[in-house]
């Protein structure tokens, strides 16, 4: 395998778990905000009386979409097609 061919693997493999990180990213901030809709254990409820819900709702979305991210990148990892590079 060449260094250009090396360098453009890397980046493709980069890539390819950057999306799998925003997906789950993704997926936990919708699970935070599904949790507070849907009002569960009366988060909703209380996110609506409270005088600044803002900070809450960090404290709830931004620990799930980092969880959620570092699961699906962690599977990204281990289901990762392997393709053996041979030289030619």
């Amino acid at each position: 395998m060449t260094p250009e061919e090396a360098r453009r693997d890397h980046w493709e493999m980069l890539r390819f778990l950057a999306v799998n990180a925003l997906f789950g990213a993704g997926l936990g901030i919708m699970v935070a905000i599904a949790l507070i809709w849907l009002d569960i254990g009366g988060l909703g409820t209380r996110l609506g009386h409270a005088s600044n819900p803002v900070l809450p709702v960090f404290m709830i979305a931004i620990p799930l979409g980092l969880t959620f991210a570092a699961a699906v990148t962690a599977s990204a990892v281990m289901l990762m097609p392997y393709k053996k590079k041979k030289q030619r």
